[in-house]
């Protein structure tokens, strides 16, 4: 390759990422399109099944941490691989439960709990390789595209899953699932480096122009960057983070509202809306492509306003604001009349949501320094458990008071997750030092909307 032609092996990897990204949400959404046909297929009630749902929530809540130290300290390139392995085999397990069995409800909360575990990799991977590969400037788009794979892979499941169930049974529709993301693993893995400098395809100029994007030298790394490329934080440090604990926060209201879209809109649109199979399915993708748009254009967004006002306007207030506007789609679409206008108005309430995306992505990577897939894990552990809490609670209250309080519970906890970002430092770091990472002091921000100097105080 002639040294005066620029790469951008890069966005090759972050359009991967999307690709895995569509995938995990196809494996884990499929099941909320099938949730009718596990109904009456082994007697289980909409209690049962959300038991079911908050099963797979559990794991991908609990090992969130875990998967962002493996990341951290094996790379990104062999823990993705290795986990759209293990989530494809219980892809494949969760339509293997014999009909008829004894304790069916026990042997579904064990495999999704189980498929949730592999899944907690790969947003925590995701974000390692942003650290590793991402100049800070470009951080907001190239997370807007990742999380556009969210809707994508969601918004692809209604049709495909009830185009699967109608004409192959619904059993068939999670063996194509498995296959697909065990295909695209084994890709990832041949395109991907951990680190730019080890890839054969990367130009000396992106290269350069990546390397300065981080902070580092534009030669080859030294010893010394690359070792503090890799220290990891300790736990103390992000437990006495006001910044790690705000964003957490924020991205727990964050994931209670998304999982209502993920676990319970197409239930939601067939029984108690009243559409029937076909509609359903179609109506259901409204929230999920507003979300494929939302992520990118709230990244893009993001990214200039970073670059033009600061980290503060460009990755706190866009957020905040997204998150407040999803809060008014939220209450208008849970009272509107008509299905379909009602299916619209919280669609728009999904896209919102996702303006904010990914500035929970970029602040993360930019506050962890080589710890990204740690901080990003547990910021996510917070999310899931957001969406565990949604899973089991949204059919209690729906029960008891109505789908509509239901909607507005969401809406509420919008407004919660808008206010967190007031106490979020995006110019924060934790800063290796001799004893280990310490919270930091001022930086200030330069003019590519990254850092430089001294850190802050998180």
């Amino acid at each position: 390759m002639s040294e005066s032609v620029t790469t951008r092996v890069r966005w090759l990897l972050i359009f991967w990422i999307f690709v895995l990204s569509a995938v995990a949400f196809l494996d884990r959404v499929n099941i909320s399109v099938a949730g009718s046909s596990l109904e009456a297929a082994y007697g289980l009630s909409p209690i049962d099944l959300g038991w079911i749902f908050s099963a797979f929530l559990a794991g991908y809540a609990l090992f969130q941490t875990v998967a962002g130290r493996l990341a951290d300290r094996f790379g990104p390139r062999r823990v993705l691989a290795c986990g759209v392995t293990w989530w494809g085999v219980f892809t494949v397990l969760t339509a293997s439960v014999p009909p008829g069995i004894g304790g069916a409800l026990m042997l579904f909360i064990a495999i999704r709990f189980l498929l949730g575990a592999g899944e907690a990799v790969i947003y925590p991977a995701s974000n390692q390789f942003i650290a590793r590969w991402i100049p800070a400037r470009e951080r907001g788009i190239a997370n807007g595209w990742i999380f556009a794979g969210v809707g994508a892979g969601a918004s692809l499941s209604p049709p495909l899953i009830t185009y699967l169930m109608l004409h192959y049974g619904w059993r068939s529709s999670f063996g194509v699932c498995a296959v697909l993301g065990v295909v695209v693993g084994a890709i990832w893995y041949g395109l991907a480096r951990d680190d730019p400098g080890e890839h054969p395809k990367v130009s000396s100029s992106e290269l350069t122009y990546i390397r300065s994007g981080l902070g580092e030298s534009p030669g080859p790394a030294s010893l010394g960057q690359a070792d503090r490329a890799r220290v990891l934080v300790p736990w103390r440090t992000v437990l006495a983070s006001h910044t790690v604990l705000a964003v957490t926060l924020s991205y727990f209201c964050f994931g209670y509202v998304a999982w209502i879209f993920f676990s319970w809109f197409y239930i939601y649109l067939a029984q108690v809306r009243g559409m029937n199979l076909k509609a359903s399915a179609w109506f259901a993708t409204l929230p999920f492509l507003a979300m494929a748009i939302g992520c990118p254009l709230g990244g893009r967004i993001s990214d200039r306003l970073t670059l033009a006002r600061g980290p503060r306007m460009g990755r706190c207030c866009l957020a905040a604001f997204g998150m407040m506007l999803a809060a008014v789609f939220l209450a208008l679409g849970s009272m509107v009349g008509s299905a379909q206008m009602a299916s619209v108005v919280l669609a728009g309430g999904a896209g919102a949501l996702y303006l904010a995306q990914s500035s929970f992505w970029s602040v993360s990577a930019g506050i962890a320094g080589g710890s990204a897939g740690s901080i990003s894990g547990f910021m996510n552990m917070g999310a899931q458990i957001g969406g565990a809490v949604t899973a089991s609670l949204t059919p209690w209250i729906a029960t008891h008071l109505g789908w509509t309080a239901s909607f507005l519970t969401a809406a509420l906890l919008c407004l919660i997750g808008a206010a967190s970002w007031l106490g979020v430092n995006p110019a924060a770091v934790l800063a290796a030092g001799d004893d280990g990472f310490q919270s930091s002091s001022p930086r200030p921000v330069s003019a590519a909307g990254g850092q430089s100097g001294e850190p802050l105080r998180s």
